[in-house]
């Protein structure tokens, strides 16, 4: 039987719900409006991935969880969170995890002001405590994952992305983050500086076999997570799509690259593009890499004396890469 989320988070239960407490009250304001804001992200968290890897990196790395490990979890909360509300105003996008974004309900301006506030109740949570550790590894997770992000942009326009420049970006889009989870879960509990780093290379490898994943997804059967060939809609260049262009001759990479340029969000010309993807191998590929990394992820883990919050992060990477979603 399949371990699920709720199986994974079992010996940390009453800190993640002690967690919810804390985070809810770290977002609290005196105005109405941003306080009904506010209550309504919290009402729609996801699957509280990031939280989990905090508290576990605490046990396993670290010397257990404090006062410090609550409030370094609701810094990554914050600081995320404000990502991704400026993202759905980037983006012009109307949902997020199936509900109303915040700007589609209270307009752009509201939005980005709502963005401003969620970074800044997360830089004085830590300057208020003297985290300044935690705000240093946090700070330059979100410094990250703008560069990615750019980074992408910026190649889509040429549609040149090599392997080695996906890695880039994912490293920083996505790892980045989940690695400052881990950093700062061992950070918060008094883990030395190369316990720290250790803890850090797990998130990142954990990190880029999430991604990989994710965009795997853009090759499957079914919308699971997120319409079929959205990544190729949107002129993404991702790891299965660049791997088969690799090893096309001339004529039919030139071919797959301006459909790729001027699909124009045709389903017909995206599947072209897909079918491409499948038959030159690049699904294949892209799983054998997702393994590798989750399983050098394992490696760092198994350096670690068995324990109920290694167990627990050894199903977080297996649940990262077996997921539907």
């Amino acid at each position: 039987m399949r371990v699920t989320l709720k199986d994974i988070q079992a010996p940390i239960v009453t800190e993640m719900t002690e967690f919810e407490k804390k985070f809810r009250s770290s977002m609290q304001s005196r105005v109405l409006l941003l306080d009904k804001i506010m209550g309504y992200i919290v009402k729609r968290k996801g699957k509280q991935m990031r939280p989990m890897f905090v508290f576990f990196s605490a046990k396993l790395f670290g010397k257990g969880i404090t006062e410090a490990t609550y409030r370094g979890a609701a810094l990554i909360e914050l600081l995320h969170t404000a990502t991704l509300v400026h993202d759905d105003v980037v983006d012009d996008a109307n949902y997020r995890r199936g509900f109303f974004s915040v700007n589609a309900l209270w307009k752009n301006k509201i939005a980005v002001l709502v963005g401003d506030y969620l970074l800044s109740k997360g830089l004085l949570l830590s300057l208020q405590n003297d985290d300044f550790d935690l705000l240093k590894i946090v700070s330059n997770a979100v410094k990250e994952m703008s560069e990615g992000e750019l980074l992408q942009i910026e190649k889509a326009r040429r549609l040149d992305i090599t392997e080695d420049v996906y890695f880039d970006i994912i490293r920083q889009k996505t790892a980045s983050l989940i690695a400052s989870c881990c950093a700062v879960g061992a950070s918060s509990s008094g883990a030395n500086a190369e316990t720290i780093e250790k803890a850090r290379l797990f998130g990142e490898k954990v990190g880029i076999a999430f991604q990989i994943k994710d965009d795997l997804f853009d090759y499957g059967t079914a919308e699971i997570g997120k319409p079929v060939g959205i990544d190729i809609k949107e002129k993404k260049m991702t790891l299965p799509l660049i791997y088969a262009l690799q090893q096309a001759d001339w004529l039919t990479k030139r071919q797959m690259i301006y459909h790729v340029k001027n699909n124009n969000g045709k389903n017909e010309v995206v599947a072209k593009v897909i079918q491409f993807v499948r038959q030159s191998g690049g699904l294949e590929y892209a799983i054998n890499q997702m393994n590798k990394y989750a399983e050098e992820a394992l490696q760092i883990l198994r350096s670690f004396q068995p324990s109920p919050s290694r167990t627990s992060l050894e199903q977080l990477i297996s649940y990262t890469i077996e997921r539907e979603k």
